[in-house]
């Protein structure tokens, strides 16, 4: 037998307390004055209020135990999910304005992310940020409502202007190995070539295969000529040009089967949400948690033997002791 709530007795008890100091008459109270107050030999008056207080102390007994809800396990249901420890590592650099994706490559980077987040709901999922300087905006994480608010909220800017992909890519390989997981992968996604950074691409990737974390590595942006946003001026929007095939194809592919995980170039909305459906079927892996245990409550029991000698309790005293409430 165990006890869901056993702090709960002691309100029992309180309430308990202020009933019998109202059954002694320590708080006024008005009492007929026939049956036992006159006419009766006190001796059995005072033999029927030990009688029916004990009673009620029994009553209020059983109430107090029903509120600390006692059960028995009854059977054990064992259960499994499907779990994995996902870091997103996330291009924020200048380039991911540019308008070859509509609206731009960042926004279309954002829906996608937040789409595939919300479909991993037993999983952690953490976000790794990088441009010129790589910054963690949000750990491991299985609440998909900040997650979702988290890559809602990612901008352009604050990081500089390079495109730091060695080490934003450490910085995830450093996330994931924090966990204890053992079914965890990176997904790496850039628009750019690497130029700045304390360590390249391949030698993040080399750290990630060699602490067998997979890394899957995504490609976002057309081949062709791309325009980029860069200022305001009297005549609208200014626009830098991107030359077509700026994205890093080859490092990508090579960080993929170095580690074990799979490239795919995202050039257009469509091409990126297929990409995240194929990541969802590749890394779902199911493992068993901890069994979930069937209870027999035993509360209600308690609480229907208490109540109804309480209500006994009651009636005896308007009606043996002649007391008016």
């Amino acid at each position: 037998m165990e006890h869901k709530a056993p702090w709960l007795a002691l309100l029992g008890a309180l309430v308990a307390l202020f009933w019998a100091l109202d059954y002694w008459k320590v708080f006024p109270g008005a009492i007929l004055g026939v049956g036992f107050r006159r006419g009766r030999r006190q001796a059995w008056r005072t033999i029927a209020r030990w009688v029916i207080f004990t009673f009620g102390l029994v009553s209020w007994g059983y109430l107090s135990y029903s509120m600390t809800q006692p059960r028995t396990a009854k059977s054990f249901s064992p259960s499994s999910k499907e779990v994995i420890d996902i870091i997103l590592v996330v291009d924020v650099s200048r380039s991911m304005l540019a308008v070859d994706l509509t609206p731009n490559r960042l926004e279309v980077t954002k829906n996608q992310l937040r789409s595939f987040a919300k479909r991993r709901v037993t999983d952690r999922v953490g976000l790794v940020i990088f441009s010129e300087k790589v910054f963690t905006l949000m750990p491991l994480s299985n609440d998909p409502a900040l997650l979702d608010k988290v890559i809602g909220d990612i901008d352009i800017g604050y990081l500089g202007s390079g495109t730091n992909i060695g080490d934003g890519l450490a910085l995830g390989v450093a996330r994931a190995a924090e966990s204890e997981t053992k079914n965890k992968v990176i997904v790496l996604l850039t628009d750019g070539v690497a130029n700045v950074g304390n360590l390249t691409p391949l030698q993040a990737a080399a750290e990630a295969k060699n602490l067998g974390i997979k890394v899957y590595t995504i490609g976002v942006g057309t081949q062709s000529e791309a325009k980029m946003p860069v200022g305001r001026s009297v005549f609208g929007t200014q626009y830098q040009l991107i030359p077509g095939g700026s994205i890093d194809y080859k490092t990508l592919q090579e960080i993929a089967a170095l580690t074990g995980g799979k490239f795919y170039p995202a050039t257009d909305e469509n091409a990126l949400n297929r990409v995240f459906e194929e990541i969802n079927q590749l890394e779902k892996t199911e493992i068993k948690v901890d069994n979930q245990v069937v209870y027999e409550e035993h509360y209600y029991r308690y609480f229907v033997i208490g109540l109804s000698l309480l209500l006994l309790v009651e009636s005896l005293r308007r009606l043996l002791l002649r007391e008016v409430a």
